[in-house]
């Protein structure tokens, strides 16, 4: 395991959101949503591809809080601009279980 410097965790913006939209993402290769996510009034809303499928039907992800990274930067996959990181662990069957507050948080609020 690369061991970095607390002032490189520091320059990670990992920060809570809520989803306010998420959609089937047929184009990609591997099954995915397209999220909306709403980070407050700071930041605003950003949007994000997921493998959330295995877990997690469309019904039940908007209203619910996420974890993400917002400063890695745009991805396009399959077309779609993904501007966060929505973080998840693996659970048993390797599938992601997303990394949400125990409780809920204001949007926006910075991990620490």
């Amino acid at each position: 395991m690369d061991v970095i410097g607390f002032d490189d965790f520091e320059r990670v913006e990992i920060r809570v959101g809520t989803i306010v939209e998420a959609e089937e993402f047929a184009r990609a290769r591997k099954p995915l949503y397209r999220l909306r996510i709403d980070f407050g009034p700071e930041v605003g809303i950003r949007r994000s591809a997921a493998g959330l499928p295995a877990r997690y039907g469309l019904a039940e992800l908007p209203g619910r809080q996420v974890i993400a990274v917002l400063n890695l930067g745009v991805r396009n996959i399959a077309g779609f601009e993904s501007e966060c990181l929505t973080l998840g662990v693996p659970d048993g069957d390797g599938e992601t279980i997303l990394l949400t507050p125990a409780s809920p948080v204001p949007d926006g609020g910075r991990l620490f």
